[in-house]
């Protein structure tokens, strides 16, 4: 399946952004960037073909230009382009790449997601730090650009942001995207809802439905995925305290309903195809039987279509007028592919046979993929989502795959985990990868290496040096001399005297640095 959309692209539309699978020809979308071929970058890896993805990488170093005159979406060109340099950037070590001395903290790619973040930045440059929606980037943000934009406009930014902050040490980009967090917390309702569109300069709520769908989607799957790979307590509390109103005003049946944000009545009791990324979120928190239930609502939708329409009447039971198509897209088998990691129950394998022929038998043509227009009758229309190559192959590819490395597998001894950093004193790519909404992995243990791990190698050389050096109680102040220095076993890196908290969530694929040697163990909390 793969091959045959890539390699359509590749001949027909390359270099424009999509190919057109019914007329062979490409179209331009999100920005004029070859987007195709940098989603789909990091699933050539995941599939073994390292030549491809050198050969690939390569071209896009040399073809894309981000100083263009263009006007940008700031969460696709987040999401897709961002999210995809930054991930075939922390691969490029298991595709046999040539790497840069200190990789993953330095290489081409990642200065490549840097340039494009960085013409992101100036649609955060507003009173609230909220960002518009979409950006020139040659020119910055027209001064005639709306300021309404979707909540998942502001709350999608935290793992490439971040991730590129840490990687890099310029602060700006994870400052830019906490700050938006910030502020688009402090706007929920009083019952704890936050709505589908809001203006980012007045904070005033234009769009008041409350849901889990289109628009809102992936500011929630942001707030659990950053809490794990940033190891942040506020994050995920922030997410519990959305996840009580969500359970309280919107489930009905394990179904989620939209409701207005202020006063919890439904206002519209329909299913979005969006919505199904839900189940595999909810199977990270561990609420798996919530989230089994509501996927077999969701499995049934796709069994009567053989799709899931954008939108479907859950009280009427069929599809939304000028909503019945489906473009392909990957959110249901996503969360197979969780559930399935979760449980093993092979139901979820049942569903992912069901995936592959529903689409060969809809949408193959003889040029690639192409999205469904209307389900009742399975039209087409001329249009393959670059998410098709960087989402939904890949997802299915994974649920059919769980020896893959992305999962933390592999019996290749040393081809399951990297050495990087300085020195190679960092491991990296030993599972737990976390995946941005565009499906795209990004590896923990190279934020750490990037970051703390420098920083935890210079305290240990001040503890050393400190304690290789004899000094005299006379000489030190009184201060000093009045608490006894603290036990090395509590932490090698903090300094003697300080005392400092387990962290509250903890990844079982850090380095493994002084700190957790000394501790003997990889989790810290005290579940």
């Amino acid at each position: 399946m793969f091959y045959h959309a890539y390699n359509s692209y590749l001949n027909n539309a390359f270099p424009y952004d999509e190919l057109r699978p019914l007329t062979c020809d490409g179209q331009d979308t999100w920005g004029s960037f070859s987007l195709t071929l940098i989603d789909a970058l990091d699933t050539l890896l995941v599939l073994g073909n390292r030549t491809e993805f050198q050969r690939v990488a390569s071209l896009l170093q040399d073809t894309v230009d981000f100083d263009i005159d263009v006007n940008a979406s700031v969460f696709e060109t987040n999401i897709r382009v961002v999210g995809g340099l930054l991930s075939a950037h922390l691969l490029a070590g298991r595709a046999g790449m040539e790497l840069e001395p200190g990789w993953p903290c330095s290489g081409p790619l990642l200065r490549m997601a840097q340039d494009a973040a960085r013409k992101l930045l100036p649609a955060f440059e507003t009173p609230t730090g909220m960002p518009y929606g979409t950006v020139n980037l040659m020119h910055g943000v027209s001064p005639t650009e709306t300021p309404v934009t979707c909540t998942a406009g502001v709350g999608t930014f935290i793992l490439e942001f971040a991730a590129l902050s840490r990687l890099t040490g310029d602060p700006t980009f994870e400052n830019a995207a906490r700050r938006a967090l910030t502020a688009l917390w402090k706007t929920r309702s009083d019952i704890g809802l936050v709505g589908n569109h809001i203006d980012i300069v007045t904070k005033k709520w234009v769009a008041q439905d409350a849901g889990i769908g289109a628009g809102v989607d992936s500011y929630f799957e942001y707030l659990v995925k950053g809490a794990i790979m940033l190891e942040d307590e506020e994050l995920l509390d922030m997410f519990r305290a959305y996840d009580r109103a969500i359970q309280n005003y919107t489930r009905f049946d394990d179904w989620y309903l939209w409701v207005q944000m202020h006063k919890g009545t439904i206002t519209m009791p329909v299913f979005q195809s969006l919505e199904a990324f839900w189940p595999g979120l909810q199977s990270l928190l561990g609420n798996l039987d919530s989230a089994a239930r509501t996927f077999q609502n969701y499995y049934s939708v796709w069994r009567q279509f053989g799709g899931l329409p954008e939108f479907y009447s859950i009280t009427q039971g069929y599809t939304v007028d000028k909503r019945e198509g489906y473009p392909l897209r990957p959110e249901l088998i996503e969360s197979a592919m969780y559930l399935f990691r979760a449980t093993g129950d092979h139901t979820y394998l049942q569903f992912g046979l069901d995936a592959v022929e529903s689409i060969e038998r809809i949408a193959k043509t003889p040029c690639g993929y192409a999205s469904v227009k209307d389900l009742r009758d399975h039209q087409l229309d001329n249009r393959m989502e670059s998410f098709f190559l960087a989402e939904t192959v890949k997802y299915l590819y994974l649920l059919f795959d769980p020896a893959h490395f992305l999962h933390g597998g592999g019996t290749g001894g040393g081809e399951s985990w990297e050495e990087g950093g300085d020195s190679g004193q960092c491991v990296l790519g030993a599972g737990g990868f976390i995946f941005n909404t565009e499906a795209h992995p990004l590896d923990p243990a190279a934020l750490h290496c990037c970051s703390r791990h420098a920083q935890e190698r210079q305290e240990l050389r001040d503890i050393l040096l400190s304690l290789s050096q004899p000094s005299s109680q006379s000489e030190q102040p009184a201060s000093q001399t009045e608490d006894p220095p603290s036990s090395l076993s509590e932490s090698i890196a903090l300094k003697p005297g300080e005392k400092k908290a387990p962290p509250p969530l903890s990844c079982p694929v850090e380095p493994f640095s002084a700190r957790l040697s000394v501790l003997g163990q990889v989790f810290s909390d005290s579940t």
